[in-house]
């Protein structure tokens, strides 16, 4: 039996949760101030390794695999297709104890660091590997996009042009050939 003098609560609730569900939300692809949504970390690491995949015949240098390492590496990316972010990322940073200064392993270590939500060490780590790499190439293009969606992440557009810049800069043709 429903008493009286609850009948008007009841009608308040219902109330304000449909005012609530009518609220004025933002439109497809935009978030309240207007920014284009953050993507989420998975998507992040499709956009940085699409922008290293992107281009025609470049420049692209390959620097020598230190084999100590080579197994952690492949153990990494199984582990990562597996689902196992925390175990890609033991993996990497036990390679990185032996060879701290492999512009391909940090940049790795940096996609993962994005998977893990790390943000403030993805930044670091990818800077890092741009200052030992070659600068060119996929693995530069790499570096510049994971800056590029994390300036996207912090809302900052003109940080975001600015690293969009920098992955076209990274593109160097191959010498001629006769």
């Amino acid at each position: 039996m429903i008493l009286p003098f609850r009948i008007p609560a009841a009608l308040a609730c219902s109330a304000l949760l449909l005012a609530a569900g009518c609220t004025s939300a933002p439109g497809p692809g935009r978030t309240q101030a207007g920014q284009p949504p953050a993507a989420g970390p998975a998507a992040m690491v499709a956009a940085v390794r699409a922008a290293a995949e992107a281009g025609g015949p470049e420049l692209a240098v390959q620097p020598l695999r230190d084999p100590r390492i080579e197994d952690l590496r492949i153990e990494a990316g199984r582990l990562e297709a597996a689902g196992d972010v925390a175990g890609a990322a033991r993996a990497l940073d036990l390679a990185l104890e032996e060879v701290a200064a492999d512009p391909a392993l940090l940049q790795e270590r940096a996609e993962i660091a994005l998977l893990q939500q790390d943000f403030a060490l993805a930044g670091s780590l990818a800077e890092r590997a741009y200052a030992l790499g070659s600068q060119v190439g996929p693995l530069c293009r790499r570096h510049w996009a994971t800056l590029e969606q994390l300036r996207l992440r912090e809302g900052d557009a003109q940080g975001a042009a600015s690293a969009r810049t920098q992955i076209e800069g990274c593109r160097v043709g191959g010498p001629e050939r006769y």
